[in-house]
């Protein structure tokens, strides 16, 4: 059974607080989740919740959870770490990055570190490009994708992402949704 949002948060304060260094002074002990997990489900949640990761479905949480906020660091409102200085902030994103990746490297699953290093580029070009919903979008059908396992759907949308197709928006909705592509 996956934990509730703030459990899987304090959870990676206590991974960072282990890891020690410069994202310690960073952390921030007084953040409440903001609500947004309630309106979507998190990635880390989604991620969890698949048929590929249920064996060890607190882990893939606490994992992708880092790397997400990584990817918040970047582009969003984080909810664990903080730093004022926008250079800062991009190091302690990446840090968060490299530690959620190479603890899907000690579980030993490549597919997924594909997967989420797909997730972060594509997110990135989304972000780029100004169109914050579609970097949601990629984030959503990543962590599906790592939780229920590739799919040619997913890969034709991550395509039509990287050449800036105008039907990438929709490919990777339906992507993200589970739902078989329409013909």
């Amino acid at each position: 059974m996956l934990a509730e949002s703030s459990d899987v948060l304090d959870r990676l304060r206590e991974l960072l607080r282990t890891e020690g260094g410069l994202l310690t002074t960073l952390l921030d002990e007084g953040v409440e989740t903001n609500g947004s997990e309630t309106a979507t489900e998190s990635p880390a949640r989604i991620a969890a919740s698949g048929p590929r990761t249920e064996s060890r479905s607190e882990q893939y949480e606490l994992l992708v959870e880092a790397i997400y906020e990584g990817y918040l660091l970047h582009y969003g409102a984080p909810r664990v770490v903080r730093a004022a200085d926008a250079d800062l902030r991009v190091l302690a994103g990446d840090r968060l990055y490299a530690v959620g990746l190479a603890r899907l490297v000690e579980l030993g699953d490549t597919d997924a570190v594909a997967e989420l290093a797909d997730t972060i580029t594509l997110s990135a070009l989304a972000q780029g490009a100004g169109e914050a919903e579609l970097a949601d979008v990629v984030w959503a059908a990543g962590a599906r994708a790592v939780g229920w396992g590739p799919s040619e759907q997913h890969a034709r949308a991550k395509q039509l992402l990287a050449r800036r197709a105008p039907e990438a928006f929709e490919a990777m909705r339906t992507s993200a949704s589970g739902s078989p592509a329409p013909r």
